[in-house]
């Protein structure tokens, strides 16, 4: 199985540390979030990982290769030209994929879980969507709004009311649960999605799911006892600095 794990944001809210190093080296109860990413991705069954590089990328390759790459095949997406968000990212990395068939799994390097997923690659193999993400009722603001089929339909920010797509109206039956950062995708899908919308350089994979919806299918994978921390920021940096080895 192959993953793609995003590595390369600058972690502005991770300064001072992202001053001199990049965010996937932040040690997480003395262990780099990207080792602990890794080493699950490992325990999960996958076999071939691709990262993506910017910020103080040097680092990053320095670090996998002194460690062997954790026992995973290694490929580097290197963005050090221009950082390129997250779907931007993915295509950027076009042409690392042998198989665009194949499902791969999209896991951002500031999630720390304890997610089942090989059970997420088991659920997408077996449906027709273009991508599954893994969704839970853990407190967000910002949510995702999925059909009784669970099919994706919109998003919402609960604090401005905010919502997309433009014209969406949720139903009665409708559920908002909270994005974990993990889903995975068919390449192929993905790109033929891409390439109609005529997109490049960077962008964000949440827009470009949202604008995705009517041409594509796009499910939501619910794990109600999903134990989750984004490390993004120093408060939940420092809780999981307090419980990484409960997860």
């Amino acid at each position: 199985m192959k993953a793609f794990i995003f590595a390369a944001g600058l972690g502005t809210r991770l300064r001072p540390f992202t001053e001199h190093h990049p965010k996937a080296l932040v040690p997480v109860g003395g262990v780099p979030m990207l080792e602990r990413v890794m080493l699950r991705l490992r325990q999960e069954g996958f076999d071939k990982v691709i990262i993506n590089v910017h910020h103080f990328a040097d680092q990053i390759e320095d670090f996998l290769a002194a460690h062997s790459g954790f026992g995973l095949d290694v490929l580097i997406s290197d963005e050090r030209g221009a950082l390129l968000d997250t779907g931007g990212a993915l295509l950027h990395a076009r042409g690392l994929l042998d198989d665009e068939t194949e499902p791969l799994l999209i896991h951002n390097v500031d999630i720390l879980s304890d997610a089942p997923l090989a059970a997420l690659m088991d659920r997408h193999a077996a449906r027709d969507a273009m991508g599954t993400l893994l969704v839970s009722r853990r407190d967000s603001s910002r949510r995702l709004i999925f059909g009784a089929d669970s099919v994706l339909r919109g998003w919402t920010d609960l604090k401005s009311g905010a919502i997309r797509p433009s014209g969406f109206h949720p139903e009665a039956g409708d559920e908002s649960l909270a994005f974990s950062g993990i889903h995975v995708v068919t390449p192929a899908a993905v790109y033929a999605e891409m390439e109609r919308q005529g997109r490049h350089g960077a962008f964000p994979i949440m827009d470009f799911y949202l604008e995705a919806l009517g041409n594509a299918r796009l499910e939501g994978y619910c794990c109600d006892r999903l134990r989750l921390i984004d490390i993004g920021k120093p408060a939940t940096l420092a809780q999981a600095d307090s419980m990484w080895d409960r997860l």
